[in-house]
């Protein structure tokens, strides 16, 4: 109540937590535009492909769809982590293939299941750790370091099989990674859904991710406030490498048989998706959300153009375009704040 001219004059007033309600969701738009864009665009292709196609909307699709998204979706969680603090990781594609001839060739050996994935597993982590440890410690770009490993790993990998392709007999738990279902939903997808899950609780509810969004916005800072930046880095690419050693085993049990050039342009599928998804080459501007629908935006038009009967080549065209477009976008769109931070 105040007083005007010798009258009592009620004034309303919107509460405050009204106000903020208001301004909340103008800025989350405006925070998060790529990822809408993104959504719109998956949306859009879907209803497009569900016209021209009728095997585009049917369960059956879907379900298979999810199936071969799997892997990616595993690691593209990790190379959210491993472009949000700058870097970059090149290697995936070759230390996939490389997992998905090593577990063939260890069982085919004699080795048992269990081992054979244990050690599959292991040897990922161990190759993403020299990349992190030459990219943290001795401060090489990681451009250079992962595309070196990239093509190190993949020659490996075409020496163990000799460039053919091993059938995997491993035990049914084994196979079921690859090739079960639970409630008809492919076990892939399952677990590729928790890693989501995980990955998108570690980057934005915890220290770790703290620190990684961290390092990709201001390395300087984050170091002078005592967090040791080279384990963090050292520890993104050691579980980027873990995450596509456990892909490449996904891959090997759904199609039966290990090969070295399963992996041939996966890297380039990964990071597009992650690109597109709007976290920022430049590094510090992370989203786990965004990611996953940049997997699915590559998918369906990689599904949706194959039922279309549309030639491979023409699919490749169109995959490169996709990839130089994400570029160009992210560029336009994440240089003019990385300029401004430093």
């Amino acid at each position: 109540m105040i007083e005007a001219k010798g009258k009592m004059t009620s004034v309303s007033k919107k509460p405050a937590t009204t106000i903020k309600q208001n301004k909340a969701v103008p800025q989350w738009i405006a925070n998060n535009k790529q990822i809408i864009g993104i959504f719109a665009v998956l949306v859009i292709l879907s209803l497009f492909f569900s016209v021209f196609s009728n095997s585009f909307a049917t369960t059956g699709n879907m379900l298979n769809m999810l199936q071969q998204l799997a892997a990616n979706l595993i690691v593209c969680v990790f190379m959210t982590l491993v472009i949000t603090t700058s870097g970059i990781d090149l290697s995936v594609g070759s230390i996939l293939s490389l997992a998905s001839a090593l577990i063939a060739v260890l069982i085919k050996a004699g080795l048992g299941s269990f081992e054979a994935f244990l050690i599959v597993l292991i040897v990922g982590a161990i190759v993403g750790l020299i990349n992190g440890v030459v990219i943290s410690y001795l401060s090489i770009p990681p451009f250079i370091v992962t595309l070196a490993s990239m093509i190190y790993i993949q020659g490996l990998a075409l020496l163990i099989t000799g460039g053919y392709s091993i059938g995997i007999d491993g035990s049914a738990w084994l196979n079921a990674i690859g090739q079960g279902r639970v409630l008809n939903i492919p076990v892939s997808a399952i677990i590729a859904i928790v890693v989501v899950v995980v990955g998108w609780g570690v980057l934005t509810q915890t220290r770790f991710g703290t620190y990684v969004i961290g390092i990709g916005s201001n390395e300087e800072s984050v170091r002078r406030s005592g967090v040791n930046i080279k384990k963090i880095k050292m520890l993104t690419y050691m579980f980027s490498g873990m995450a596509a050693s456990f892909a490449g085993i996904v891959l090997a049990t759904r199609l039966g048989s290990g090969s070295s050039n399963v992996g041939t342009g996966f890297e380039m599928a990964v990071i597009a998706a992650v690109v597109l998804g709007g976290t920022s080459l430049f590094g510090g501007i992370g989203t786990m959300l965004g990611s996953v629908f940049g997997v699915f935006l590559i998918g369906v038009i990689d599904n949706g153009l194959t039922l279309m009967n549309v030639s491979p080549y023409i699919i490749q065209i169109i995959q490169g375009s996709v990839l130089l477009l994400a570029v160009i976008v992210n560029t336009h769109v994440f240089s003019g704040k990385s300029l401004k931070r430093r």
